[in-house]
């Protein structure tokens, strides 16, 4: 089975990947993480990919698209994937799309998470003023003013693939502000209706 989680920073995916992956044997696959580990293994890819990322530029598709081919072959991964933080653009939803394909695969279901964006950073300021109450290091990334300048770069750069999915009818929409609870059981409720569907 293989899961898109969609929503933006903030939103509980990397939490709810976490319990898909005890829950249902998949592996969540991150881009970030996946290139950092080609890079730091020296393959031809993150060779590539670290010239690429040096001159400040951004990874292609076809890299990214290759990376995830082959992640995907591994035997971590074949009960199925979660994809956190990819597809990015509807070029990269029809590459994933065909890719899977050629493996005589596909996208199971697309699981937005659907938040209240001025709660996410009032959620963060509460957090910062607990943290600095309580004597702890803020990182200088962690600020209300930086979340809402990714909140912002994810509502241009992923806000399109939604209506993508929404018209192959494969998107549901889960209330991320629920509790973690609620929204888990949300997510169990759409991979079962996956599941009868396949």
């Amino acid at each position: 089975m293989n899961i898109i989680l969609l929503g933006p920073p903030g939103a509980g995916k990397g939490t709810q990947a976490k319990k898909l992956e005890d829950k249902y044997g998949l592996k969540q696959l991150s881009t970030g993480d996946m290139l950092r580990a080609e890079i730091a293994a020296g393959t031809d890819l993150g060779v590539q990919a670290k010239q690429i990322i040096d001159r400040g530029d951004l990874v292609s598709d076809d890299i990214i698209i290759g990376m995830i081919s082959s992640r995907t072959e591994q035997d971590d991964c074949q009960n199925g994937v979660i994809f956190d933080g990819f597809p990015r653009t509807v070029a990269q939803a029809e590459a994933l799309e065909n890719m899977l394909s050629d493996k005589g695969q596909r996208i199971d279901a697309v699981i937005e998470l659907k938040v209240d964006e001025e709660a996410l950073v009032g959620r963060l300021e509460n957090r910062i003023a607990e943290m600095k109450a309580a004597g702890q290091e803020v990182r200088s990334d962690d600020n209300a003013e930086t979340l809402r300048h990714r909140l912002a770069t994810f509502r241009e750069q992923t806000a399109p693939i939604i209506p993508f999915f929404a018209d192959k009818d494969m998107l549901r929409t889960v209330d991320g502000m629920q509790a973690i609870d609620a929204v888990e059981a949300a997510i169990d409720a759409v991979i079962d209706e996956a599941k009868t569907a396949s």
